[in-house]
């Protein structure tokens, strides 16, 4: 019964001393180790020994990228006007030891670094910038915090302002302001709206105009050149009708047809004056139609020989 008992605290000591010096430390971890209360070394992922009550596991460390939510806090801007401003870090310990001998609470110190640095960011702007400038605070925020946490052992990645809430009388100043100014370009834009309908009517009326201009011109050039083609085409007739009447003249019995029809529109005028009118002027050679049938025939006889 003796020996059960001994062999049972042999194993007993064996399980203790195996838990006490085999490690598995898991993937993207890192675990600290003191040796007798001085660090000795760090273990990366894989099965480790350690020295069985001289070695222990001092730190654990997760090696992942961390989110941290940073609450929230009252900032004053630049014009002096108080938002509550809270945000979200993204860090990652990139060094296992520094992490844990460099700072005794590297998440604290890095919540409260990074709650003092907004402030100093968003003092320095005024409100209305604050929500346009956004992605400029959160740039500075990281940089700052980036040269703070280095000797910590700690990478910060990013940093993201969440919300900015301003007190309830800004929240309706700010809507009775953007209220106005939607009133502004509405009015702008209707007033615009106006300008170009009477622009626009003025040039059609203008291009009106112009068309009619353009089409009366065009219409008096075709009239003209219609008159003078038809002046044209009547001199052009009439020439043709003389140059007839001028060789059917020079043809045999053409001299003598012409006396004849002198004479027949001779006597058709005189019965027509007689009919017209009581009173008549008679000229001295009417008595004699013979001298003035020779006299028209003589005029006739010139101009077909000067022609």
């Amino acid at each position: 019964m003796g020996t059960f008992y001994v062999m049972l605290a042999i194993v007993v000591a064996v399980v203790i001393i195996l838990a006490k010096t085999a490690v598995v430390v898991p993937q993207q971890s890192a675990y600290v180790i003191e040796t007798l209360g001085r660090y000795s070394r760090t273990l990366q992922a894989g099965f480790h020994i350690l020295t069985p009550f001289v070695d222990r596991i001092a730190y654990r460390h997760s090696l992942k990228e961390q989110a941290m939510d940073i609450p929230e806090q009252i900032c004053i801007t630049k014009d002096n006007v108080q938002v509550g401003v809270d945000g979200v870090l993204y860090m990652q310990v990139l060094d296992a030891r520094n992490a844990s001998y460099g700072i005794t609470n590297y998440q604290f110190a890095i919540t409260q670094l990074a709650q003092t640095t907004l402030r100093s960011e968003i003092g320095k702007i005024d409100l209305d910038r604050t929500f346009e400038e956004r992605s400029t605070i959160n740039a500075n925020v990281v940089n700052e915090l980036d040269k703070a946490t280095e000797p910590w052992g700690v990478k910060v990645l990013r940093y993201e302002i969440k919300n900015i809430n301003p007190p309830q009388d800004i929240l309706s100043a700010m809507e009775k302001q953007m209220r106005a100014e939607r009133e502004k370009r509405s009015v702008i834009l209707t007033s615009e709206g106006v300008r170009d309908a009477a622009v626009n009517t003025a040039e059609g009326e203008k291009q009106k105009s112009i068309k009619a201009s353009e089409a009366v011109r065009q219409q008096r050039i075709n009239e003209a050149q219609g008159q003078a083609q038809a002046i044209l085409s009547i001199a052009a007739a009439t020439a043709e009708g003389i140059r007839s009447v001028a060789a059917a003249i020079e043809a045999p019995g053409g001299f003598q047809a012409v006396q004849l029809r002198v004479a027949e529109q001779y006597v058709a005028q005189f019965g027509n004056l007689a009919k017209t009118g009581n009173t008549l002027v008679i000229p001295t050679t009417l008595s004699d139609p013979g001298a003035f049938i020779a006299a028209a025939m003589s005029i006739i006889k010139k101009g077909s020989q000067s022609a």
